[in-house]
C-alpha cells in the first residue's frame, strides 16, 4: 500500500456519478491525469461547503468532475458557471453533468475563458462570484486572475490548480516551457499582491487558496 492509497482509504469516497466519470475519462479521454480525482475532489467539495457560495465560476471544465464537486457546496438557490475551451468535450461534459442532480445547477459554456469574461455577459447581469476555480490554460493564469479579481467580492475566494506543475515550477530544465513560465508568473503575481491572502497546498499538483481582502 502506498501513502496515497492510505489517504484515499481514510477519506470520503467518490459518489457513483464521480466514480463513473473517473472510469470513463481514463478509458476514453486524452490526458486523463487532468481529472481532479478523489482526494482533490473531496477537498474542492469541502472548501465549497465551508464557503457556501451562491455563485461559482470555473475556468476549465475538462469532463465535469470538479464542477460537480464544487457544486456540492452551493446554496439551495446557487449555480455554477463553467467555461471549457475544448468543444470536442461538450457531449461528454453534458452527459457527465446529467448523472447528478447537481448538474441542473451547472451552466456550461464552450469558448475561450478570456473572451467570455472580457465581454461581460456572464457577470454584469448576475452579480459577483463567491468562489472561482482556475484550472484552464496555464499560460494564461495571470490574465485569468486580472479578469476574475473584480468579479469576486471582498471576502470571496479564488482557487488555482496545478500551481506546482509536477515540480517543474522550480526545475531549471523547464525555464523555456511556456506553461511553466505562465505558472511561475502567476505564482509571483499572487505573492506580490497585498490585496490577497494566499497559501499553496502541496495537494496533487499544487492548489493555491486565495482570499480577496481588499
Amino acid at each position: 500500500m502506498t501513502l496515497n492509497d492510505y489517504i484515499e482509504q481514510m477519506s470520503s469516497p467518490e459518489n457513483e456519478a464521480l466514480q463513473f466519470i473517473t472510469r470513463d475519462t481514463n478509458i476514453h479521454v486524452l490526458n486523463p491525469h487532468m481529472l481532479s480525482g478523489q482526494i482533490q475532489g473531496r477537498m474542492l467539495s469541502m472548501l465549497s461547503r465551508m464557503i457556501r457560495p451562491r455563485r461559482i465560476l470555473e475556468l476549465g471544465t475538462f469532463t465535469g468532475y470538479s464542477a460537480l464537486c464544487l457544486a456540492e457546496g452551493l446554496t439551495d438557490d446557487g449555480n455554477l458557471l463553467t467555461i471549457e475551451h475544448n468543444d470536442e468535450l461538450e457531449t461528454t461534459i453534458r452527459r457527465n453533468l446529467s448523472l447528478s442532480p447537481l448538474g441542473k445547477k451547472i451552466d456550461l459554456v464552450i469558448g475561450d475563458a478570456r473572451k467570455e469574461l472580457s465581454n461581460g455577459q456572464w457577470t454584469m447581469d448576475n452579480g459577483q462570484f463567491d468562489l472561482v476555480f482556475i484550472d484552464a490554460d496555464k499560460r494564461e493564469y495571470s490574465d485569468y486572475l486580472d479578469l476574475v479579481y473584480p468579479l469576486v467580492p471582498v471576502g470571496g475566494w479564488i482557487l488555482a490548480d496545478n500551481v506546482l506543475w509536477d515540480g517543474h515550477i522550480i526545475d531549471p530544465a523547464y525555464d523555456r516551457d511556456k506553461q511553466t513560465l505562465g505558472l511561475r508568473a502567476f505564482n509571483e503575481k499572487v505573492r506580490q499582491d497585498d490585496r490577497l491572502e494566499k497559501v499553496i497546498l502541496p495537494l496533487r499538483d499544487g492548489l493555491t487558496i486565495i482570499q480577496k481582502i481588499l
